[in-house]
């Protein structure tokens, strides 16, 4: 996994974590999380529902796409019935073994992160792959390697948080570039703001080059969609940014994705992952189902948005998000 950090208001991939400091340093794509030993309830998180089903506790990491999908994980239960909760961990370390346990009954996750994460843990840091930018064949690899420790993967959705590169909306128009291929077959020399691995990472330059043809003259190490890293490209000193799909502050700086037409990247798609045993059944699989098929990666970006450049809370922008969609009453 991408050893890389960012900050908190553009959330890029260090948020997911490895098992190890090998481990992170040998994947190729998906997040190192951020640190943290403890498991903590989140105060702003209370139930809203009855609890006629039963008790319900909803794992989140700590950073703002997981505080926010998980609330929309808990209202849409809560408003089944069921008495809810979210459990906030800042690492994927510290919440998987208590989703094994059962100390956790859902989690929000992404496909080919916690593929690779189960992956390494199982194993060995020297396993082969098992994500790839196929949907359908990281989902079968992580339901392999989940359901031997209790866990049970429900289909993932359109909604995806992957890495993804932007240049600037002048460049874009100005070179006619839409996706990655576009920008291969333009032949312009550009330099990559981005994190020093992105000079080795397959996924980054040398994925570029051989997969886009993509002339990449250097690495600008400004860091992973950091501020820095956006305003950079934005003035002109870089072409490319890296960064996510996700990423809800690209408007400010007039930055465009391009698409990732040759599916360079892993299928990072989200997708609710829950304890077998205490909330494995076929109405909770339904009702997170109905969220699942309706969440998009641009509602994801606006949800992000919402929380990271209003300054509103998880809790309400789920809230609002879920009414408007019809999936909990008003």
């Amino acid at each position: 996994m991408n050893s890389w950090t960012r900050n908190s208001t553009t959330r890029v991939r260090a948020r997911r974590t490895a098992v190890a400091a090998v481990a992170v340093a040998a994947l190729t794509a998906g997040l190192a999380a951020c640190g943290g030993d403890s498991l903590e309830s989140d105060g702003d998180s209370g139930s809203t529902g009855g609890g006629k089903k039963g008790s319900l506790v909803v794992g989140a990491a700590g950073f703002t796409e997981a505080k926010v999908l998980a609330e929309l994980y808990r209202q849409v239960l809560s408003d089944a019935g069921y008495s809810t909760s979210v459990k906030t961990v800042e690492n994927r370390e510290i919440y998987e073994p208590e989703l094994q346990k059962g100390a956790i009954d859902v989690v929000p996750e992404y496909a080919a992160t916690l593929a690779e994460f189960l992956n390494l843990k199982q194993n060995g840091p020297d396993a082969e792959p098992v994500a790839s930018s196929d949907l359908d064949a990281t989902v079968t690899a992580l339901k392999k390697l989940a359901e031997p420790q209790g866990l049970k993967v429900l289909p993932a959705g359109e909604a995806v948080d992957q890495n993804a590169f932007a240049v600037s909306a002048e460049f874009a128009k100005k070179h006619n570039l839409k996706t990655l291929s576009d920008l291969g077959k333009s032949g312009e020399k550009v330099r990559i703001a981005a994190g020093d691995e992105c000079e080795t990472r397959p996924f980054c330059a040398p994925g570029l080059k051989k997969t886009y043809g993509i002339d990449v003259t250097g690495i600008d190490p400004k860091g992973v969609g950091t501020t820095q890293a956006k305003q950079a490209v934005k003035n002109g000193t870089d072409q490319l940014v890296l960064t996510t799909t996700t990423d809800a502050t690209l408007k400010n700086f007039d930055l465009v994705l391009l698409e990732d037409d040759k599916k360079l990247q892993n299928a990072d798609n989200i997708l609710p992952v829950v304890n077998a045993k205490d909330a494995g059944d076929k109405e909770i699989a339904d009702i997170l189902g109905k969220l699942t098929r309706t969440l998009s990666t641009d509602d994801l970006v606006e949800l992000n948005r919402k929380v990271d450049a209003e300054r509103q809370k998880e809790a309400d922008v789920a809230k609002a998000y879920l009414e408007s969609k019809g999936l909990i009453k008003k």
